[in-house]
């Protein structure tokens, strides 16, 4: 079997390794795999191919900002992938971040209505539903299914600073994204699947099929240099790949203001910027795309701390279990679905004195019959295949 996977990245990212393990896990069972992205360069080029630009994304981001014409531009690199799929001739295509400033998306789709073989489609977030943001959550958006009319929403990414045009947006996807006779929807989280059978797309199948991550990476990994570091404090680690105000960043600046002096907060994914910003209390890290630095880090935790707004399944939470690392979470999207009791614990968004309370319980939690291998890759390609050859 032959299987076109389609990204904005390559190996970077959750949404970049996702597709990067999805491609290697088949590639074991003897399939012809590859991956076409627009932005950043892989790490291996190794069944990849490359359609963006630098001049493309740039004009494509000018786009965005001014006109709020997100996936309505970069004609040249999106006629580059439906040549590559015309060459190729994969017997599945499985899409996955379409935004992303690297492709025109409504071009993408007339060309997918005359292609024979299987189309998959998997969301890792809500932009193909929404009239701007990725996701709508953050600001309790009620109007979402209708075009996001009155959108409070558009400096988020993918960031509208001048016109706001959510409806027009809203009618081009409902349009182009219809009359695919042989498309299925996948979502990592129940949570999602039910915000899709709300919406224009309900018309399509939707399986579930839960985010999984290396095991071999993510596991209790021991550093004799950050031991030392940290050695008389409890670590509260928060990490992400780009750290914002729906990712939680102000709760762990306030929540850094009611722990004790025993504890110590250090967020990774900042930015050079933010890192200077941050209060003494809180130590920053910036972004690594290093498995085993990350690892390292859940591994010295006492808890990770995920006081996300918005986020479908984050394999964060996945992450740090899998390195034996107790989780609290706000209740906020699929994490409910990752929560396995006693390892993690969910408490209500915003509620810092909730957080406060379980780190003051003082549990003593034994990973001894914690189930790593249910979260690893292999089961989540082992169920993707399946679901290709139904």
């Amino acid at each position: 079997m032959k299987v076109l996977f389609v990204n904005s990245v390559c190996d970077y990212g959750s949404t970049g390794k996702i597709v990067r393990d999805l491609a290697n896990g088949l590639k074991k069972e003897g399939h012809e795999v590859l991956i076409c992205y627009g932005r950043h360069q892989a790490k291996e080029d190794t069944d990849t191919f490359y359609i963006g630009d630098k001049l493309t994304t740039y004009s494509h981001v000018f786009m965005t900002r001014v006109f709020n014409r997100h996936g309505l531009h970069s004609n040249r690199a999106t006629q580059k992938l439906i040549e590559k799929i015309e060459t190729f001739n994969p017997d599945v295509i499985h899409l996955h971040n379409l935004h992303g400033y690297y492709l025109n998306v409504e071009m993408l789709f007339e060309a997918l209505k005359t292609f024979k073989g299987k189309i998959y489609w998997t969301f890792h977030d809500c932009w193909p539903i929404s009239g701007s943001s990725a996701y709508f959550d953050y600001h309790g958006c009620k109007t979402w299914d209708e075009g996001c009319v009155e959108c409070n929403s558009t400096r988020d990414y993918p960031e509208a600073l001048v016109f706001k045009r959510q409806k027009k947006n809203f009618l081009w996807k409902k349009k182009a994204f219809s009359g695919l006779d042989n498309l299925t929807l996948v979502t990592p989280s129940y949570w999602l699947k039910e915000l899709l059978a709300k919406s224009f797309l309900a018309q399509y199948p939707c399986e579930v099929i839960h985010n999984g991550i290396n095991t071999n990476l993510f596991k209790p990994t021991y550093d004799a240099e950050l031991t030392k570091k940290y050695e008389n404090k409890l670590v509260l680690l928060g990490v992400a790949s780009i750290w914002e105000q729906r990712k939680g960043l102000n709760d762990f600046i306030k929540l850094s203001t009611m722990i004790s002096d025993n504890y110590k907060i250090v967020l990774i994914g900042l930015t050079e910027e933010q890192k200077k910003s941050l209060p003494t209390a809180i130590d920053g890290v910036l972004r690594t795309d290093s498995a085993e630095q990350l690892a390292a880090y859940y591994t010295l935790s006492h808890r990770f701390i995920n006081p996300t707004y918005e986020d479908n399944y984050p394999t964060t939470n996945i992450e740090a279990l899998c390195c034996h690392t107790p989780v609290i979470a706000y209740d906020t999207g699929g994490n409910k679905e990752v929560s396995i009791k006693p390892f993690m614990t969910i408490v209500p968004q915003g509620d810092l004195e909730a957080i406060v309370h379980e780190l003051n319980s003082n549990k003593n939690i034994s990973f001894d019959h914690f189930d790593s291998q249910s979260h690893d890759s292999h089961t989540f390609v082992s169920n993707t295949l399946k679901l290709y050859q139904r």
